[in-house]
């Protein structure tokens, strides 16, 4: 007799984004259809179609609708500096003060998405592979920092006025002219630190993991590293069992390239873990094998780490892995682990293989010939997921 849990019925938003998003996203489908999840996928809005025409990437009806849903899947985002975005923007909008960001980044600040989880593992038969043994994950703090898009350009004088009173170091801009000068806040919050931090700590005490390595640069920015470094000191030593490695973002790059297996959790704030991310996921193989999860305390957006890649989209050629991990993701946090184990075996028997293979798992540029593999890596993983 199933329970109440097996037998729930799931809302889904289905935000296919960008690009190579629609591809991956119905590559994903034909997976979550062979593991039997039963779920209603609610399209929405989102993403660089909805700047140009109506100059808001992030309409209000697609949280609105996703206010109402368990959890998200998010394909792609296409983001272009601010001079191509406006450019592209409707001539109706334009001279209306509209500002492109990015609509992701808009989600985890709009449903509190502080904890980026970024999963890189080396699986078995990927020629990929830079070592084998990598097992990473780093965490992300998903809200503050230089992502906060807290800028200016041109620096109004009040700005300037009230950062020359507060600290002396300002005095040597003063005869650079103000719209010569642009500016970003890098904000950090005790509460924000403390939470990343702790979520570090709890994963790798959930899957013995001996040690959790903070990522930042006290020695130069003092007060927001600094910030992090003292709120990670004070909750390792809630955690006994788990050694806290403090290392430099500059330093932790060189590390990871010479040896990556030394690793396990990495905590970071906002820029310096999608840095090192984007590093893990080569060292297995590419953002092509990377999942990520969005998670606050209630609701999660789970997208894979890659980009738009426009020049690919409707092609079906690149690879869907990280889209079908980033589906394994959402499985666990929805309480779903059989599920959740399934996806994950049948991804890595299907790399085990080696019978079924984007081009990029051969190490070369796509052409004609490769249109389909797409779907033909999804048809093969969701077989591994039917005969399990």
């Amino acid at each position: 007799m199933e329970s109440a849990h097996m037998s729930k019925r799931y809302k889904i938003a289905w935000l296919e984004g960008d690009g190579i998003g629609k591809d991956v996203m119905e590559a994903s489908k034909l997976v979550l259809d062979a593991i039997k999840f039963d779920a209603e996928y609610i399209p929405g809005d989102i993403g660089w179609e909805f700047w140009c025409k109506e100059g808001n990437p992030l309409p209000e009806r697609t949280k609105e609708m996703m206010k109402t849903t368990d959890a998200a899947l998010f394909g792609a985002i296409t983001s272009k500096p601010k001079e191509d975005a406006d450019k592209e923007l409707d001539p109706k909008f334009k001279g209306k003060g509209l500002s492109y960001s990015s609509p992701i980044v808009g989600l985890r600040q709009e449903f509190n998405l502080a904890v980026n989880m970024r999963p890189c593992k080396a699986y078995p038969g990927n020629p990929l592979n830079y070592m084998d043994d990598i097992d990473l994950v780093v965490f992300r703090e998903n809200t503050e920092d230089l992502y906060s898009g807290v800028e200016f350009h041109p620096l109004p004088k009040e700005v300037m006025d009230v950062l020359v009173k507060n600290n002396p170091k300002m005095k040597k801009f003063l005869k650079v002219p103000l719209e010569d000068i642009a500016v970003s806040l890098r904000i950090n919050t005790r509460k924000a630190c403390q939470h990343i931090v702790r979520a570090g700590f709890e994963y790798a005490k959930k899957y013995n993991k001996p040690t959790v390595t903070l990522v930042e640069k006290p020695n130069v920015l003092r007060e927001t590293s600094g910030l992090m470094l003292r709120e990670a000191r004070k909750i390792a030593k809630e955690y006994p069992n788990i050694k806290l490695i403090e290392t430099n973002i500059d330093a932790l790059c060189m590390w990871l390239v010479k040896s990556p297996t030394d690793y396990g959790v990495m905590v970071a704030s906002n820029m310096f873990g999608d840095i090192i991310s984007d590093l893990a996921a080569q060292l297995v193989g590419g953002l092509g094998f990377s999942p990520s999860a969005n998670l606050g305390e209630k609701y999660g957006v789970f997208e894979p780490t890659h980009g738009s890649a426009p020049k690919y989209a409707g092609k079906n050629i690149v690879n869907p892995i990280a889209m079908i991990l980033t589906t394994s993701l959402m499985m666990e946090h929805l309480g779903e682990h059989d599920k959740a184990v399934k996806i994950e075996r049948a991804v890595a028997a299907v790399i085990k293989e080696g019978k079924v293979k984007t081009y990029d798992m051969e190490n070369r540029k796509a052409t004609e010939a490769d249109k389909g593999g797409t779907v033909r890596m999804a048809k093969a993983i969701a077989q591994k997921v039917e005969e399990q």
